[in-house]
């Protein structure tokens, strides 16, 4: 139980927030730089910080091995990334089919701006990919949890932080969280998971504009 307090502990103070908003509405977003830029240097980043701090502090050798980029890192990319393209596609056309169109991303309308989001997704997709896959289901590994229960529980916690994007973003990350799971569980690979994770996202934005 010791081993779950400090994963626990990180989750709620860096990823339950967003769940305060689940219910209230969404406006037609328009894209602030000076939002995405706060987001990058004041949340992304320190997270990031943070999250690697305490993988460092523990220093097991498995995880350490993963920081430098290996040939697993760029078959985990090629798996991860159409994966979850075709079920982001597949929940949008059922979400046509049922007359429940998909909430419009914010985009910019400046190169800057499109440079800036790109930092913003890379930094998103390492980010998640380094808590939810790389830390998290290490530490549950550490404590004895089975395979399933790891991902089960991975999968629950990052779609509880997404719940704020509605039932279809909800879907959409239960599924991604499944994949990327067991792409990380096969491959060890937490650079192609975050590649992948990073360039769905701005992917997203893209198609949305």
């Amino acid at each position: 139980m010791k081993t779950l307090l400090e994963p626990l502990i990180l989750y709620f103070v860096l990823f339950f927030p967003p769940v305060l908003s689940f219910g209230d509405p969404v406006p037609d977003a328009v894209f602030s730089p000076v939002g995405e830029f706060n987001r990058i240097f004041f949340y992304n980043v320190p997270s990031l910080a943070l999250v690697w701090y305490l993988v460092f502090m523990a220093k097991p050798v498995k995880q350490l091995a993963e920081r430098h980029f290996r040939i697993k890192d760029l078959f985990a990319f090629i798996i991860s990334l159409p994966a979850l393209i075709l079920i982001s596609l597949s929940i949008s056309l059922a979400s046509n089919l049922m007359n429940m169109p998909a909430r419009a991303l914010p985009v910019p309308a400046h190169r800057a701006g499109w440079i800036l989001l790109c930092v913003s997704c890379l930094s998103t997709g390492y980010l998640e990919e380094s808590y939810f896959r790389f830390y998290l289901l290490n530490k549950l590994e550490e404590a004895g949890s089975a395979l399933s229960i790891r991902v089960l529980g991975s999968t629950l916690l990052f779609a509880v932080c997404h719940i704020y994007e509605g039932p279809l973003g909800l879907l959409n990350s239960i599924m991604a969280a499944l994949i990327l799971s067991s792409v990380y569980t096969r491959y060890r690979s937490l650079h192609g998971i975050a590649l992948a994770h990073g360039a769905y996202n701005f992917i997203a934005y893209v198609l949305s504009g």
